[in-house]
């Protein structure tokens, strides 16, 4: 399985004859304009990383956090979320046209017809909450900066368009925001936050590959030496389990946790068992079906982990 990083294509440059979403000159309606939010900030992205960021709080509080750290958490850590990915499409804008996944993004359709308003949108939700906290919290206010850094800086910008192994490094952008949640209780040193980390750290690189399985040919276009793109299927797939199988030594490595106890043991146990069982099915058969599968299922697995670790660090044991 030897992997030689390829040289890095020109970016597809965005087709002249494209017709922005907004070339009509109507106002946008506010749903529009809602659904044009949520897929330039990726919320649906943003909301696993907060969660993530939740379960670290739980874990490092050991219990219920408080309503007020919470919304701090949700807050800051959603603001700065928003403004990295915010970032990541502005850079990746070009390579989105070719890519059927990608092109219906708002600074490829043109419904932001001024594109380069995103880079202060996107810098100030990053830096307001940050700066907020520093004062009376700077472990926080690091991890929200490091987390954006992570993601835009050393993911996006240097490692995703040069190496193949890209993602392995970007996986530190979600332990950024389980260790966000544990600054925001004073407990980010804590083993079990760090191990959590580890978790999310460990589960990114199988999870984006798979995607990536789903739309190689999408990343070939692209021009983006993402690792499934420029290695066999096969090969893919046991690049998937090898991390499946260190995402499985840190979900067992939790269950060592006192303060969580068989409420996340069981449900952890079960998804994890589901996930081994469809990378196998994926190394046995390496298609876009079982890709699919695995991808599916290890979203699943993320969420019922970081739901598992908030209910076993809130009951009394």
């Amino acid at each position: 399985m030897s992997i030689n990083t390829p040289k890095q294509k020109n970016p597809p440059q965005m087709p002249v004859n494209m017709i922005p979403a907004g070339a009509t000159g109507e106002p946008m309606n506010w749903r529009a304009f809602l659904q044009m939010l949520v897929v330039l900030f990726k919320m649906r992205v943003v909301s696993l990383l907060l969660l993530a960021a939740v379960g670290g709080a739980f874990l490092g509080a050991q219990g219920w956090p408080g309503l007020g750290r919470l919304l701090l958490i949700l807050v800051t850590g959603g603001m700065a979320a928003s403004g990295a990915a915010a970032l990541n499409q502005y850079i990746e804008r070009h390579a989105d046209v070719a890519m059927s996944r990608t092109r219906q993004r708002p600074l490829v359709t043109g419904m932001i017809p001024r594109p380069g308003i995103v880079i202060p949108i996107g810098i100030a939700l990053i830096l307001i909450p940050s700066l907020a906290v520093l004062p009376f919290n700077p472990a926080l206010s690091f991890f929200l900066v490091f987390g954006a850094v992570i993601y835009v800086g050393i993911y996006t910008l240097w490692l995703k368009p040069r190496t193949l192994l890209n993602i392995v490094i970007g996986g530190a952008a979600g332990s950024a925001a389980v260790m966000s949640g544990g600054a925001a209780v004073q407990a980010w040193r804590d083993p079990a936050v760090i191990i959590l980390a580890l978790l999310v750290f460990l589960w990114t690189p199988s999870h984006f590959w798979s995607l990536a399985i789903l739309y190689r040919e999408d990343y070939r276009k692209a021009g983006v030496p993402m690792l499934p793109a420029h290695t066999s299927l096969s090969a893919a797939a046991w690049w998937v389990f090898l991390h499946t199988v260190a995402v499985g030594v840190a979900t067992v490595g939790l269950m060592a946790t006192p303060a969580l106890g068989w409420v996340y043991a069981v449900p952890a146990g079960y998804v994890t068992f589901d996930l081994f069982r469809r990378n196998i099915q994926l190394i046995r058969q390496p298609d876009a079906a079982h890709a699919r599968s695995f991808f599916i299922m290890s979203n699943i697995y993320l969420m019922v982990v970081l739901v598992a670790v908030c209910v076993g660090a809130s009951l009394p044991w």
